[in-house]
């Protein structure tokens, strides 16, 4: 049987949004754990939430205070990350480390091999599932009053930020670990503040 490659197919429909500072903040105020850390580790990292729900404990370094992204998760399938310039090495604030600490010190499943975001349904035994997360962040942007608000916003919000900031695109692509700086360009980020 021969595979037919459907060109575009994967590609999205409209662009995600990116969010101020004082939008994120009232969307935190609308998620409950584990959804809120998940939110602030990838807009403070930049992570794709494949890359988000697939963290482990080991993956933080805490002496080191580094975060280390080694593989993703797709419909509960653990996988490689989306491209080679993916796996990174990330330096941990110590805010974020703050963070992750209050997180482990609630979460349930807490052992270094255990899911950052373990699933209390499926017993721990995978992260919480997409679309739990999807509808959730979805209704935690309604509340706040934002309308659309995707998984993928937190990635675009990233991008708008370090362009706020004055962060140089060559900088701010190895940042977002792309491979090709025209996707840091072209695809990421709005302008969001008053900078």
């Amino acid at each position: 049987m021969e595979l037919v490659t459907i060109k575009n197919a994967s590609k999205r429909k409209s662009k995600p949004r990116s969010l101020t500072p004082e939008e994120f903040s009232k969307f935190l105020g609308e998620l409950a754990e584990p959804l809120r850390t998940m939110a602030l580790v990838c807009v403070s990292f930049g992570l794709r939430i494949s890359e988000c729900s697939a963290l482990k404990w080991s993956d933080v370094d805490w002496l080191q205070k580094k975060l280390s992204v080694r593989r993703g998760i797709v419909r509960q399938r653990v996988g490689d990350l989306k491209t080679e310039t993916s796996e990174r090495t990330m330096a941990i604030s110590d805010e974020m480390l703050d963070v992750f600490t209050a997180w482990r010190n609630a979460a349930q499943f807490t052992n270094s091999d255990d899911w950052m975001f373990a699933s209390p349904v499926k017993l721990g035994r995978l992260p919480v599932s997409y679309p739990y997360l999807l509808q959730s962040f979805q209704a935690a942007a309604k509340k706040a009053g934002l309308g659309g608000v995707s998984t993928h916003c937190m990635r675009h919000t990233y991008r708008s930020w370090l362009d706020a900031v004055g962060t140089t695109i060559a900088v701010q692509q190895k940042l977002m670990r792309h491979a090709d700086i025209r996707t840091t360009m072209n695809t990421y980020g709005d302008v969001v503040t008053n900078a």
